[in-house]
């Protein structure tokens, strides 16, 4: 994932900064507790594809 887009991107829900976990091809939003799927290197910012993050999994930057 390109530093550039990361520093561009943001919820778009909440409108704040995401976190990407590279191992899960993710971006998290810590504010919303939701994970949105990166695919082929494509962020898909949708709500309706995005996981909602168990209250119970950690959240690391």
């Amino acid at each position: 994932m390109d530093a550039r887009l990361l520093e561009i991107l943001v919820c778009p829900l909440c409108k704040g900064p995401l976190v990407y976990l590279k191992v899960a091809g993710e971006l998290i939003c810590k504010a919303d507790r939701l994970a949105y799927p990166v695919k082929d290197g494509i962020p898909v910012m949708l709500e309706e594809e995005a996981r909602k993050l168990p209250a119970d999994e950690e959240v690391r930057a």
